[in-house]
């Protein structure tokens, strides 16, 4: 190995997404059992900065979330790195500290693995160019970021992009993989230019149950096969109605989505729920809201009980009154996320 650099810094930011068409059941090597397509966020995010020094007698890593030892991830970090040998072949020589932090709740179902995963992905693609002394092209950083950041959570292969970005291979998209994801923005209808995500924190507790317990019970789920058909219909029309702009079709396929996510959940074996009351309540309003001023309003959820609304922008004046006289005494301290389409990481000045 050349090496150009023996010690050194590197920082990048990298947003939270939020599925449109819901990944739920995994193969091996964090590889979907049926495509998905998000929306990355703007303003919730994760910021990872990532030193290396040559190794000395001792192998370490330290990982610090907003300041604190967290052993928990920190073993999860160092199992992700004995996996990614062939990848970066030069870790072992090196000792590493990691430290993050977020705009946003962790493990309330709001994806903090998909942005802390892909920060630290793209920290550990532009070690590998100091390190080696190389420089990737920009299709191919991404693209090897997104495979790293995929090993993590699976969701992370899409926050290394901004906009809309689907994951898992289509016969819609000529380009799409399994192993990575792509940015599908291209052809983006106006209409989703300036679309706004106002996340309702209905509950900023960890949830009780983690998204890859939640995963491995799609493996005996008596309807895993009928929902990943399910998806690959809805990932068809989604990628459509994002070409034509039918806002219409779009919040039927994204509620549906949400719903269908949550439904597998409860009859699953053993069955959980990560609904809570006041969700129910929010979604009920929500629906009410929209059918009787025909604003285009939609909700989705994540595996958690706190719920985004999307929306174009022009309709602000309009839902933001909504949600401060209607929703907010549903809200964990009344408290929501103004937050919007996202342009996707930045690389930190260190």
């Amino acid at each position: 190995m050349t090496n150009s650099s023996n010690s050194g810094s590197v920082g990048w930011e990298s947003p939270s997404n939020i599925a449109l068409i819901k990944y739920w059941g995994k193969k091996e090597n964090q590889l979907p059992c049926n495509p998905s397509i998000s929306m990355s966020l703007q303003n919730s995010f994760s910021r990872t900065k990532l030193t290396y020094q040559a190794k000395g007698k001792e192998n370490l890593l330290s990982f610090l979330f907003e300041g604190k030892k967290q052993k928990q991830f920190e073993l999860r970090i160092a199992n992700l790195f004995e996996n990614l040998s062939d990848h970066f072949n030069f870790l072992k020589e090196f000792q590493i500290t990691i430290s993050s932090e977020n705009t946003f709740p962790h493990s309330a179902g709001i994806a903090s693995s998909a942005s802390a995963m892909s920060s630290l992905a793209l920290c550990l693609c532009s070690m590998e160019e100091e390190v080696k002394g190389i420089k990737m092209s920009k299709a191919e950083f991404h693209k090897k970021a997104s495979i790293i950041a995929r090993l993590g959570s699976g969701s992370a292969s899409r926050s290394i992009y901004g906009d809309f970005v689907a994951w898992g291979k289509s016969k819609s998209l000529s380009n799409s993989s399994d192993e990575y994801a792509i940015p599908i923005s291209q052809t983006t209808h106006p209409v989703f230019q300036d679309f706004q995500d106002t996340i309702l924190l209905v509950s900023s507790k960890k949830k009780e149950v983690s998204s890859s317990v939640g995963h491995q019970l799609m493996n005996n789920h008596p309807y895993a096969s009928s929902r990943f058909a399910q998806a690959n219909t809805n990932f068809d029309r989604m990628i459509a109605v994002l070409q034509s702009g039918n806002l219409d079709e779009f919040i039927e396929i994204m509620e549906n989505e949400a719903l269908s996510l949550h439904a597998l959940m409860m009859n699953s074996t053993p069955s959980y729920t990560l609904l809570k009351p006041n969700t129910l309540e929010l979604i009920e309003r929500i629906k009410s809201f929209r059918s009787s001023t025909k604003i285009p309003i939609g909700f989705t959820l994540d595996a958690g009980p706190n719920i985004h609304l999307l929306y174009p922008k022009s309709e602000n004046e309009k839902i933001i009154p909504f949600i401060n006289s209607e929703l907010t005494s549903f809200l964990e301290k009344g408290k929501y996320i103004l937050d919007k389409r996202g342009k996707g990481p930045q690389k930190l000045k260190i």
